[in-house]
């Protein structure tokens, strides 16, 4: 039988849609080339942002569509699943199966159903989120390691800690085993990953360990198994201790890169948010960081256009921007969510003002990357191989410590490996380099 997936949203979607694919693997079931040859098609959805449940909406449709020239089974899971449910199945009924965060774990018994050509009438939901054992991409040099899930952060504007539930942690020992097993695989990079990595916690028999101490534990195994480079992502400025940037300084098998959510540089806007941290305090840490991690770069997400925001509000985020010289940024304009405490708030922006701030947020953005990238030509970075360039098959595409790309002269057997080069040039947002032997 064949498979075929489609994944919206966040890293931990691709994570768990790489253990999905895995578990479909070791059934023996094929990979189809598209979704037209498959006989199951999964569709993984996010519902952070009103679009991507509009562009999963338009997938299902098209699936639903197929359905009717030809019989195969359409199963949706993800956070759009967990939040919509029932409501699902009423609205296209044509979906074979709705699989909310905390089924997953029921997915291999859905497999066995319908590779026997049964119907599985009931699906359990666990009372906790249980962990997958892999989340590897099969041929793939790097890869994510889940180490928590969930938020109790309740972001007033955030739909996630209502569709991922409360923070959970993983057992260190579990988390230590998937590294091991990747690397034997030939995974080079991981990243530790999570809704608030910064958050995680772990009570057991030899006491509490948190992310610093996690950090500490897993450097050394993951260096002796043949990892070259540890990431994590996400982190919340609130919980990223003094102890977890004496960790990642003391090591330089982590990476030279935190990505760290500002979100805005209003504190009138951040208080309205519920982040819990001050722009003043924010920049102490952006400070703390850089003092102790040499070489490090930053980068943010920027949520612009949330109710209330005013154009001076606007010039305070890029005032903060500018001073704080994010490598790169991710950002977006405010869109309600359904059950949030900021979709009801008074004074919503309209779309097309939202529009044009998030413009010049965009543009400011922009100058400051390409001052940063202009910063460090004619310096050398250790990279990681990634793939083939798109534009030239005899350069390869590679990713530095601090989460720059580059390309750079080699042959494709090079991917899956290090090297070091020196940057050159800039074409976009890309380096061009030469390697140094």
């Amino acid at each position: 039988m064949r498979f075929f997936i489609e994944t919206y949203g966040c890293q931990m979607n691709k994570a768990e849609s790489a253990s999905f694919n895995l578990q479909f693997l070791e059934r023996a079931w094929e990979p189809a080339a598209s979704a037209e040859e498959a006989d199951l098609v999964l569709i993984n959805t996010c519902s952070v942002r009103i679009t991507a449940e509009n562009r999963a909406w338009g997938r299902i449709a098209h699936y639903a569509a197929m359905k009717r020239e030809r019989d195969f089974t359409l199963v949706v899971t993800g956070c759009m699943a967990e939040r919509l449910r029932d409501r699902m199945r009423e609205r296209e009924p044509r979906i074979d199966y709705v699989l909310g965060n905390f089924q997953k774990s029921a997915f291999g018994l859905l497999l066995d159903s319908v590779a026997a050509g049964k119907r599985l009438e009931a699906i359990e939901e666990s009372p906790a989120f249980a962990f997958m054992g892999s989340h590897r991409e099969p041929g793939s040099f790097s890869s994510f390691v889940p180490i928590m899930h969930g938020c109790d952060n309740f972001c007033s504007y955030c739909i996630v800690p209502y569709v991922r539930g409360r923070e959970v942690s993983r057992d260190p020992e579990s988390i230590a085993a998937e590294i091991g097993s990747a690397a034997a695989a030939g995974v080079r990079e991981i990243t530790l990953l999570g809704q608030n990595v910064n958050s995680y916690r772990w009570v057991g028999a030899d006491g509490e360990l948190d992310f610093a101490g996690l950090l500490k534990a897993i450097a050394p195994a993951a260096r002796s198994a043949g990892i070259g480079r540890v990431r994590f992502v996400s982190s919340h400025p609130k919980d990223l201790s003094d102890a977890t940037i004496g960790a990642i300084a003391s090591d330089d098998v982590f990476a030279r890169h935190i990505h760290l959510c500002v979100q805005h540089g209003s504190d009138r806007v951040l208080a309205a948010m519920n982040r819990k941290y001050t722009r003043e305090s924010y920049m102490a840490l952006a400070d703390r960081i850089r003092s102790r991690i040499s070489g490090v770069t930053l980068s943010t997400d920027i949520l612009i256009g949330f109710p209330g925001e005013t154009d001076e509000d606007v010039e305070d985020t890029i005032e903060l921007m500018r001073e704080l010289r994010f490598a790169y940024a991710f950002m977006y304009y405010y869109n309600p969510r359904e059950g949030t405490p900021a979709a009801v708030m008074p004074g919503q922006i309209p779309v097309a003002v939202k529009k044009a701030r998030l413009a010049r947020v965009i543009e400011a953005q922009k100058a400051i990357t390409r001052s940063v990238m202009d910063g460090m030509l004619g310096s050398e970075a250790v990279v990681l191989v990634e793939g083939v360039s798109k534009r030239r098959r005899d350069e390869v595409l590679a990713r530095t410590d601090q989460d720059m790309m580059v390309v750079f002269p080699a042959a494709s057997d090079r991917i899956g490996s290090f090297a070091r080069v020196r940057l050159d040039s800039i074409r976009g947002n890309t380096f061009k380099a030469v390697e140094v032997r």
